[in-house]
């Protein structure tokens, strides 16, 4: 995508986009609603015509092409499948258009090998109403699969499921993407997902995208605090700068991530102290809410921390992150 611009009526849904997804990438678009996902994947499919810029393919400009001659496959929030049908004609349908011209031989051995990556094989002569909501999710993801297109493009597709489903089919959509060398582009508003499916996480706000990298990097040197909050379970806590000695020059807020904090029993010289307000107790591991001069903060502890609500502890900063009065990332260096 090169300066890609698309308004509706007065409202810009995508403002000057420029994207470069690499062959064979899992890319992900993180944001909230109305950040601009969708809008950009119909805008690649060719079901939205940009106001300005342009989409190539493997460097074929495809901006003015229709969605059959692009060679996208799409896979929508909702199954979109035809309920009249079987799971193998369902499979098959792709394959049957004009455009592509698929022998039949080819069409079944297709549909079969597909279903088998999905493990729907015994589905294959069933009703796509006789299906559980997962079933029907890997159906409506095989429809795209038996395509070979040039990118695939999913439009939140797990999130009407159930979250064991979700946690299932996140790894075998990983799974299929890694085996095929696809090239993926997805787009949801689920820090999980991006975080365990993505090579690569764009981070969109109002139609901008803000920032592009790595899962880890996106993590780890958030540009702004946008999109610190973005990423993060417990999210990050967002407290005065001047509330800690040492804030570079021009900092305004303080990010803490729950490995920025440092927590010990009783009171330290060098640290601020806090109290423990509520404990929750997850497994392996045990969240720990605190009240730090009047600051609400969360942070995580051992899974088999004795720490009770009452309890004061003292707070020290590691490696925190900081940013000014707008939200823009300031480097610890500045004086």
């Amino acid at each position: 995508m090169q300066n890609i611009s698309k308004s509706f009526g007065s409202q810009s849904a995508v403002e000057s986009m420029s994207l470069t997804i690499k062959d064979s990438s899992f890319v992900v678009l993180l944001g909230p609603t109305g950040a601009g996902k969708t809008t950009t994947l119909r805008l690649i499919a060719g079901l939205e015509k940009p106001d300005s810029g342009k989409v190539t393919i493997y460097g074929r400009d495809v901006t003015h092409e229709t969605p059959a001659q692009r060679d996208v496959a799409m896979v929508f929030q909702q199954y979109s499948l035809y309920p009249h049908l079987s799971v193998r004609q369902n499979l098959a349908f792709p394959l049957k258009s004009p455009v592509l011209k698929t022998p039949k031989a080819q069409i079944e051995k297709k549909v079969d090998a597909v279903a088998e990556v999905l493990h729907i094989s015994h589905k294959l002569d069933n009703k796509a109403t006789e299906l559980s909501g997962g079933e029907m999710q890997r159906v409506s993801i095989g429809r795209a699969l038996v395509r070979d297109p040039a990118i695939y493009l999913m439009d939140e597709p797990l999130s009407s499921l159930d979250a064991k489903l979700r946690a299932d089919l996140r790894l075998e959509l990983k799974r299929l993407q890694s085996e095929l060398g696809a090239t993926v582009l997805y787009v949801t508003h689920d820090q999980i997902e991006a975080m365990t499916l993505a090579t690569e996480v764009g981070v969109l706000n109002g139609g901008e995208l803000v920032q592009f990298g790595t899962p880890r990097e996106i993590y780890e040197s958030p540009s702004s605090l946008y999109v610190a909050t973005r990423l993060g379970l417990p999210r990050i806590n967002t407290l005065p700068a001047d509330l800690f000695p040492a804030a570079p020059s021009g900092a305004r807020t303080l990010g803490l991530r729950p490995e920025h904090i440092a927590i010990s029993e009783g009171t330290a010289a060098d640290g601020q102290a806090a109290r423990v307000t509520r404990v929750e107790r997850l497994g392996d591991q045990t969240r720990l809410h605190l009240k730090l001069t009047g600051h609400k903060v969360i942070t995580l502890a051992d899974a088999h921390s004795t720490v009770k609500v009452g309890d004061a502890l003292t707070i020290q900063l590691k490696d925190p992150l900081y940013f000014d009065r707008d939200g823009a990332r300031v480097e610890r260096g500045n004086k």
